[in-house]
């Protein structure tokens, strides 16, 4: 399966990327600025929906589909390619199928593909059970720098979205590492296998892949079209 370069993307006024952040992360982390820093050099603007607002503690799935499609629906008319880091990843597969007209293709860093259902689960089922009796689990917010409380609703609402079982017939692409310990990187690549319009790096990386991306944008810009070849450009 050849994936095909977006049509239009040079004539930069009708590219559109969004860069969606992962969990407990914020717009303003290390890649979003290192996608908007490559992306600005070719004339093209990142819009970073703040996954965080209103409020960290009421966070939802269901409110960050919301977000991505409120940025969407405010851009003027042409193809949106999503890039989505961990939560951010599966967000993106939800978007896109929500959003079929508008989003054109896909980039994915280490998605979280399963956080509607096992991603959660490591917690066990007394971890689980305290969370809903409770209403509340603090996580380690990387964006604020310290420990945050979220609402159990984060679970439920996110129990009734399923990535795994998607299917998008768009143009994929996947940069997953193989020392991830937050996400599995088996199940990612089990899911990119079943697709043929999937385009896999895996990385002998962790889950940041920091020590990764400029292989990622040598892939991504030639992903998008902004370069000829899989040499990338120096950038």
């Amino acid at each position: 399966y050849k994936l095909p370069l977006p049509s239009g993307l040079h004539g930069d006024a009708l590219m559109h990327v969004l860069y969606l952040h992962g969990f407990a992360s914020s717009a303003q982390s290390s890649k979003a600025a290192f996608f908007r820093a490559r992306l600005a050099a070719h004339g093209v603007e990142v819009h970073t929906p703040d996954f965080n607002l209103p409020d960290f503690s009421t966070l939802t799935v269901s409110r960050m589909l919301a977000q991505v499609h409120g940025t969407i629906q405010a851009l003027p008319a042409g193809p949106v390619t999503l890039i989505g880091s961990s939560l951010g990843g599966f967000v993106a597969v939800h978007a896109a199928l929500a959003d079929r007209a508008r989003v054109d293709r896909l980039v994915l860093l280490a998605p979280a593909l399963d956080f509607g259902g096992n991603r959660m689960r490591e917690l066990g089922d007394r971890g689980i059970d305290e969370w809903r009796r409770t209403d509340r689990l603090d996580v380690f917010h990387y964006g604020y720098g310290r420990l945050m409380a979220v609402h159990y609703e984060l679970y439920a609402d996110a129990a009734r979205y399923d990535a795994i079982n998607a299917r998008l017939d768009l143009p994929i692409q996947i940069f997953q590492g193989r020392r991830d310990t937050a996400v599995d990187p088996e199940t990612v690549e089990r899911w990119a296998r079943a697709r043929p319009n999937v385009d896999l790096h895996l990385l002998d990386d962790d889950h940041q892949m920091l020590g990764s991306l400029d292989t990622i944008w040598r892939e991504t810009s030639r992903f998008l079209g902004l370069v000829s070849g899989s040499g990338g450009d120096g950038a």
